[in-house]
Formats: structure tokens, sequence, C-alpha cells
């Protein structure tokens, strides 16, 4: 079915986040939450998102059902992922091979044993129907046209075990109409030079267009990676962050960026790169896994130097200590004890947000300044776009915008002592405010002090703005930023709210829980009405 192998076709950008990468110890992502990703991930530019396994669990049924209508997606295509059809049944009767058909997907990415043990073992059939497996289930989804990549699971093991049956596995799937073939390290225990020498002789003796799938057990799936495509592969797929089970999968933006700034291979839209390091912070926060200051390319101190003979260099040439301009990939560099950290982040931030900063330095500076000292606090404004923008525009105008004065507030929670288990304790809010000249005194209550808070709040303003109606919280994310201080540690809360059209995100930090989602919540109504004002 498959046209002659054309090794220099375009180059795939496959993000695997959204199903390998959740696999990570801790992750736990919502629906909404895997669509939030999936825009960002769009931003970057890959030209595949892999959803997850629809069929599989509610969780990725539910995903590509809602992302059919809700998510429009300017540069990937959507994947999905699932197994080839069950020993002794048709692909066109097995009800899994069913829900890769109805999902919506165009690209389905069937996942395969190519590992004879896995094949005797794990599936308990033959080697034979094992083929057959494939070469049904990859012929029936083309003919139901779907584009068919193939994930060749333990390859390199299985290639090691027995090289002619893992060659086969691949033949088959390319003859059958897979588009790709990914070989796998799936244990994670290869290293360059034999991924470099295994992609050669597939490449030569199976002639099929190879990707390439690795995971990080020994430290190296980025360097596999690129020896993989070195020795002639033209699809890579990997997370963000490196997210995935175990120690991880390929970090994809490590992958793109050796790729396009090292290698000199354009594989993502033109200017895309720079929005790598933002993506990859905002996709942190929405996981509410902590960015690692490390990470390479994208991490906080990517860039960062201290006081000394680097910074006296720096001053002098800034490529005298970087291998690159941290702008290519939307990072900055940061001189520990200068105040020029941030300033091209903060101007280019602005720009987007509608401020031209670039004829008033004072500003800017002063911004810089006071982003650096919250931050220190423990405020951050990767993710939370919409408390950014109050800042800079308090900043701009000397004062902040504002639309209600909040005279006091209190939280009760009562839980009573012989409640029955199913029994959930009751908290009450009192919001005493302002709003458009006049007085409310406004009591709310909720299944919890957050939620209280948030109904007093809202009923509150309401009165004096009734199109706050339609705001609504559909994100909330708890982190304890010093957690050696136990429950006195301070805490940081994000909050997402939509209007229904779009959402935007605030940020609080406070001694407890409650007090940090009052300033989010308090912020996240003050910015949904400037922009139902500015509209």
């Amino acid at each position: 079915m498959n046209q002659p192998l054309d090794l220099h076709g375009s180059f795939h950008v496959y993000d695997t986040t959204l199903r390998d990468g959740m696999q990570q110890e801790g992750l736990n992502p919502t629906v909404a939450d895997k669509l939030a990703i999936a825009r960002h991930l769009d931003g970057l530019g890959v030209g595949y998102i892999e959803g997850g396994w629809p069929g599989a669990n509610p969780k990725d049924t539910e995903f590509f059902r809602r992302a059919a209508e809700e998510l429009d997606l300017k540069h990937a295509r959507l994947a999905a992922f699932g197994s080839t059809r069950r020993a002794g049944l048709l692909a066109a009767d097995d009800p899994q091979v069913a829900a890769l058909r109805d999902s919506g997907a165009g690209v389905v990415t069937l996942v395969a044993k190519s590992h004879v043990g896995h094949v005797e073992k794990a599936l308990r059939t033959t080697t034979e129907e094992n083929l057959a497996m494939i070469r049904d289930t990859v012929s029936h989804l083309r003919a139901e046209g779907q584009q068919v990549f193939l994930d060749a699971e333990h390859f390199f093991d299985g290639y090691r075990l027995d090289r002619s049956y893992a060659l086969e596995v691949l033949r088959t799937a390319y003859d059958a109409g897979a588009d790709v073939i990914a070989l796998c390290d799936t244990n994670g225990g290869m290293l360059p030079g034999w991924v470099s020498d295994v992609v050669h002789d597939v490449i030569e003796n199976a002639q099929v267009r190879v990707g390439i799938h690795c995971h990080n057990d020994t430290g190296c799936a980025v360097a596999n990676t690129l020896a993989a495509v070195e020795a002639g592969a033209t699809h890579v797929q990997g997370c963000i962050n490196g997210y995935g089970e175990r120690t991880g999968n390929a970090d994809l933006v490590n992958v793109v960026a050796n790729l396009e700034l090292k290698l000199d291979r354009q594989v993502l839209p033109p200017g895309l790169l720079t929005e790598a390091t933002r993506i990859a912070h905002a996709v942190a926060e929405v996981t509410n896994v902590p960015p690692a200051s490390r990470q390479p390319y994208v991490g906080a101190s990517a860039f960062a130097h201290k006081a000394g003979l680097h910074v006296s260099a720096i001053k002098v040439d800034p490529d005298l200590y970087q291998h690159m301009d941290p702008a290519g990939v939307g990072n900055d560099m940061r001189l520990l004890v200068s105040d020029m950290a941030g300033r091209a982040t903060i101007e280019l931030k602005g720009r987007e947000l509608g401020f031209d900063l670039s004829d008033n330095p004072e500003l800017v500076t002063r911004v810089t300044n006071r982003v650096k000292e919250l931050e220190l606090r423990g405020y951050t404004f990767e993710a939370a776009d919409a408390s950014f923008e109050l800042l800079l525009a308090e900043e701009v105008d000397g004062r902040r915008p504002s639309y209600f004065d909040v005279e006091s507030w209190r939280v009760i929670t009562e839980t009573l002592t012989h409640a029955q288990p199913d029994e959930e304790a009751v908290s009450e809010a009192t919001v005493k405010l302002r709003a458009a000249g006049v007085r409310y005194v406004v009591t709310g209550e909720g299944n919890g002090p957050v939620n209280a808070l948030d109904q007093a709040l809202r009923a509150a303003i309401e009165q004096a703005y009734p199109e706050i109606a339609k705001f609504e919280l559909i994100d909330f994310k708890v982190r304890i930023l010093d957690q050696g201080h136990g429950t006195d540690a301070i805490t940081r809360v994000l909050i997402e709210t939509t209007d229904g059209a779009s959402s935007w995100v605030t940020v609080g930090v406070g001694a407890n829980v409650i007090e940090a989602s009052w300033e989010a919540l308090a912020d996240s109504l003050t910015f949904g009405l400037l922009r139902q004002h500015r509209d």
C-alpha cells in the first residue's frame, strides 16, 4: 500500500506528552488540563500531538470527544494511540480498534511487539500471528482513511535477541501502509553509538521510513534521538519537559532546539522555537510540576551567570560564556548581581499585551525589579498572564485597575464532631466591599473555604457588574513553596477563569492557602471586568 520510500520527506516532530508523558509518577491531569497542554504544544509548532488511548480509559475517550469540538489546532495534527488487534480477531471486529477508528483523530499510532519474547510471553501468541495482527490492523485503519504510524515496542532489545524477526515486523507494517516506523527504546537502556548502528542497519536492510522514541534511563534520551536523526531517522518523538515514566522520555524541546540551532535543520515552523521557554513553563504550571531551573535551554538557570569573571566577560561579549543567544528559545540571560536580568522579557511581554515599552527604559527597569521582587516572594508570571497584565497596567498608569474596594473578608469552616462519612464540612464566608459607589455585605456558603469566598465575592460584585455571571472558575492549583516549614509554609495558588470565550490565569501568594486564594480570586474578577469593559 505504501509509496516508494522517501527518506528525505518532511521531518516529523511528534509529541507524546499527553499519553506517554502522563505515565510519570504524580501526574494526573484532567481532561481540561490535557486540552490546555495541547494548545500550548500547538503553539510550539509540533507536527503531531498524541492525545492518549481512546477506549482504554474514560478520560482519554472524553478528551478526543471534546477535542473535536474545542481544539482548533493551527500547526499540529491530533493522533490517537492504541494497540494492534487482539489475537484471533479481525481488526474490523476488535472494540479497541473501533475506538481508534471512531476517535476522530486523523492519525493513529499503533504499538506493536517487535521482541520475540514479548510476543510469546506478553501477547501469548505466535510470531506469525503477531505479524498478521500488525498487517490486518494497519491495513484496516488505512482503508478507513487514517494515517498510521507504528511504534515498534522494545525494538532495540528485540533486535539484539532476534534481528531478522525485528526487521520483519518493520517491513510488515510498512508494506501494509504505515507511513513511519518508530523504533522504541522502551527500556531506555541504549547509548548513542548503539542507536546509530541499528538505525543505519534498519534503513539499509528494512527499507522503511524510520522514527525514534527514546526513554531516558541512561540519561541519553536526547543524545540517542539525535544519533538516530544523524543516522537517517526523519521522525522524532518526545515529551515537553522530558515527562514520562521512570526517568522520563526524550525532552522534545531539547531535541528540536539541538536540531535547529546546532544541526541547522528547520523542524518547526519558522520563529516558533522562540516560544519554547514560555510554553515549557506554562505546561509545568498546568501539570503542577515545578519547572527544573537547570533544564537545558528553557530553565531559569540555563543562561544565568554569577558574579566574578563570567559577569565581566558577559558585559563585553555575551557569547564568551554562552553557547547561544537565549532569545533563540525565548529565554533570557540573567546576571545574578545585575539589574539587567529579565528586561528583554518584560519588554517583549509588554508588547504582546499591547504596551509599547521600548522608549521607556525607566518603566521597564521598574517593572523588571518589581517582578523580580515578587518572584522572590513566590509569585510566578509565566503562566499567570492576567496577573502580570494587571501589574503592568498599574506601573504604566500609576494605579491598579479596580472595580471594587474590599473593606474586609472572613471565612469560617464548621465540622460536625459526629458527622457521617459522606457529610462535607460547611464553610461560610462574609465579604464587605464597595462597587460602583454602593456598599455590599454578602455571605456565601461553599464546600470549602475557597469555594465559600468565591461565592460571596461573586454575589457582591455581580450586583454592580452583572456581566460576571458568565465568569467561571475552571482550574485551581496549589503549590507549597517552602515545604521545609511544614504547615507554616508560603503557599502559591493559580486560578484559571473563563468567560465562555477565552480564559485567563491569576496568581496569589500568602501565608496560607486561603489568603493566597483570595488574592488570586480578586484578581481573576478584576481582570475579567477589565477585559469586558475594554472590549
